[in-house]
């Protein structure tokens, strides 16, 4: 892991940008460390300089956990394969003609998570060697079926925030029922783009003892504010 650049933020937060072979990263960090670690990840591509996820991982780190995001591959500002970009020009032209979606997105989605799963082991094995970490790591993020495939394959990650926001695969939806570490799941009750039914039955399979479920008014995008002390209340019980 090689860091390339450093800023001291207003919050007292270090946010260091670092690179790990051909994956892109972000870390942030308290005043004080060691600190538990948080993965964040956002959904369906989108870079891990999305105001959105800057703005949880800054909060995040500013109450007393490391955070890091990488560009998983066919995120950001790294390529895509042909198939990729195929499938996604087919998935606009399905929604524009209002046809069905969801083969066209499993055709994508699955195997960016079968992908991204080994980079983000690979991101944390490098990320526990530092100094600045300490105890045990949690999920939190809108690429949710990525966050099922880690907590079933990654004994390391001890509890996990999830948003039902994002497709998740047929694969995935099996495999909540081998979750079990404590969850948070976040669901948008008006959602314009996700199933509300689906959503509910993905919580359903989830096999945690502990799992609590905060439904909200609102679009895909109107998460309340509030919700990120919620969430960080969750990891504070859980990683400290």
């Amino acid at each position: 892991m090689r860091f390339t650049s450093e800023q001291r933020l207003d919050d007292g937060v270090l946010e260091r940008e670092f690179t790990l072979g051909e994956i892109p990263g972000t870390l942030w960090t308290p005043g004080t460390t060691p600190a538990p670690l948080v993965l964040m990840a956002h959904n369906n591509g989108l870079p891990k300089a999305d105001p959105r996820l800057v703005a949880r991982a800054r909060y995040t780190a500013a109450r007393g956990y490391a955070v890091a995001t990488i560009d998983a591959a066919g995120c950001g500002d790294r390529p895509r394969s042909a198939a990729d970009e195929l499938a996604r020009a087919d998935l606009r032209r399905a929604m524009r003609a209002g046809e069905p979606v969801d083969e066209i997105f499993e055709s994508f989605i699955g195997p960016m998570v079968e992908k991204a799963v080994p980079e983000w082991q690979m991101t944390l094995d490098a990320l526990l060697e530092l100094p600045e970490m300490a105890g045990p790591v949690g999920y939190s993020g809108g690429w949710t079926a990525l966050g099922i495939r880690l907590a079933v394959v990654e004994p390391r990650i001890a509890a996990a925030g999830f948003f039902a926001g994002g497709f998740v695969p047929r694969a995935q939806r099996e495999e909540a029922r081998q979750v079990t570490i404590p969850l948070l799941f976040l669901l948008q009750w008006d959602d314009e783009g996700n199933s509300r039914q689906r959503a509910l039955d993905l919580f359903d399979a989830f096999g945690s003892k502990e799992k609590t479920l905060h439904a909200n008014l609102g679009g895909h995008t109107g998460t309340p504010w509030f919700e990120l002390e919620d969430g960080c209340r969750f990891l504070d019980r859980h990683l400290k």
